[in-house]
């Protein structure tokens, strides 16, 4: 008997006729025979009022709270979602994400999972029901709540799977699957049957938000199985997994992404010493925050620039470091530049095929977009570009490197009951 587990966002679960189509999907599979677990995100908006919730009581409200706060969304899902199961003649049983086991740090607001002792859930589905586990929360050994931070129930799924050795994890969403771009900014852009948990760590990493990175970085290293389906239709979805393709039929570049989530931090005319990057750079980690692409300019009169990207989110951290540091490295000054965006063409095929690069940048410019920082790995280059010119940059590297589908892209993201009553209305 296969194991499944099936993950479902807000977006899956925003009203009832909602919950009841993914119940539905869930009852099919226990009756074909398969074991199922399901991981639930907060319905709908839930988690956006719970974060306006708490800053209408507090400026800057404490993460433990958060946690706490932001755990009930997944948990008021759970129990509508057993509630549909058992209303379908199905048994079932919500969890906690404390009762599934899911142990983790005590990094309030992104923590990570530590271990998952599953004995319970095991339990639950040697008594052939159905489990409901709440997405995006563990507990600390010490018994908090915690939250796993953005994707925090993609990887609460794919974790889970792994734990019980599933033979496949289906992150259900509003998308069919992976799409060589975003559609809704590149219409011709087509569905993806197949990628590497390489080629898939790569996309998530460079701004698409269909699966998370820790996600992807759990199935690779565990070698579950993953499948993005939409929740709307019985469409199959992407596949990642292990495969290799045939080199002779590979795509050169398989995928372009965006993010306009960093900013652009640039600390000037910082003196040209060893040991400078490494002062710097250890000051941010300490505080927790990220650092993308690092660009550092050839040194004049024993001074240089240092530029990096860095999550937007994360500035309210960084910035009392970079005042810090720049006080104490005798820089002149910081500055942050929001308006920025990271463009990125990925592919496995990237690796044979000399000039790729060569061919982004004039593509880019043949459509005047100016490049600003660049970095590069065996199957990605990444630009960054103007906000305004997001657009302009997907669609010509989209079109460039043969990725465009014969027609565009039409979203639909309604049940088919839900279709219904829309047509109903517009008589």
């Amino acid at each position: 008997m296969s194991i499944i587990v099936c993950k479902f966002g807000g977006t899956s679960l925003a009203n009832p006729e909602r919950v009841l189509r993914a119940a539905r999907r869930l009852v099919d599979y226990r009756q074909a025979g398969h074991e199922v677990v399901a991981v639930v995100s907060a319905m709908g908006k839930t988690t956006d009022d719970l974060v306006a919730l708490a800053e209408a009581v507090s400026p800057k409200p404490p993460l433990r709270e958060m946690d706490m706060l932001l755990a009930t969304g997944e948990q008021q899902s759970m129990a509508v979602m057993a509630m549909a199961i058992q209303g379908l003649g199905q048994r079932a049983v919500s969890m906690t994400g404390r009762q599934a086991g899911i142990i983790t740090t005590a990094a309030y607001s992104k923590a990570q999972i530590d271990q998952i002792k599953c004995e319970r859930v095991t339990d639950a589905l040697a008594k052939d029901e159905i489990v409901i586990v709440a997405g995006f929360q563990g507990v600390t050994r010490k018994g908090d709540i915690t939250t796993l931070g953005r994707g925090g129930s993609d990887t609460t799924a794919v974790a889970l799977a792994a734990a019980l050795h599933a033979d496949l994890c289906e992150i259900y969403s509003d998308v069919d699957g992976v799409y060589t771009a975003d559609p809704r900014k590149v219409p011709r852009a087509h569905k993806l049957e197949r990628l590497s948990y390489k080629e898939m760590l790569e996309i998530a990493a460079a701004g698409s938000g269909v699966l998370a990175l820790r996600a992807v970085e759990f199935a690779r290293r565990y070698q579950v199985p993953v499948s993005c389906r939409s929740a709307f239709n019985d469409n199959p979805g992407t596949i990642i997994s292990a495969y290799k393709e045939d080199p002779m039929e590979q795509a050169v570049v398989s995928s372009v992404t965006y993010d306009n989530s960093e900013a652009k931090i640039t600390i000037r005319d910082v003196p040209d010493n060893v040991g400078i990057a490494a002062q710097v750079f250890s000051a941010i980690a300490k505080v927790g925050a990220n650092v993308d692409m690092i660009v550092q300019n050839v040194s004049e009169d024993g001074h240089t620039d240092m530029s990096f990207t860095t999550p937007i989110k994360e500035l309210d951290l960084i910035e009392p470091v970079l005042k810090a540091q720049v006080k104490a490295l005798g820089a002149r000054e910081y500055g942050i530049d929001r308006d920025i965006a990271k463009i990125s063409i990925i592919g496995a095929g990237m690796k044979a095929n000399p000039g790729v690069a060569a061919k982004m940048f004039k593509v880019l410019a043949d459509n005047g977009v100016n490049i600003g920082m660049i970095s590069t790995s065996a199957i990605r280059v990444s630009v960054t570009v103007r906000s305004e010119n997001i657009e302009r940059a997907l669609t010509s590297l989209h079109t460039a490197f043969g990725l465009d589908a014969d027609e565009e892209y039409e979203e639909t993201q309604l049940t088919a009951a839900e279709l219904a009553a829309k047509a109903q209305k517009g008589r």
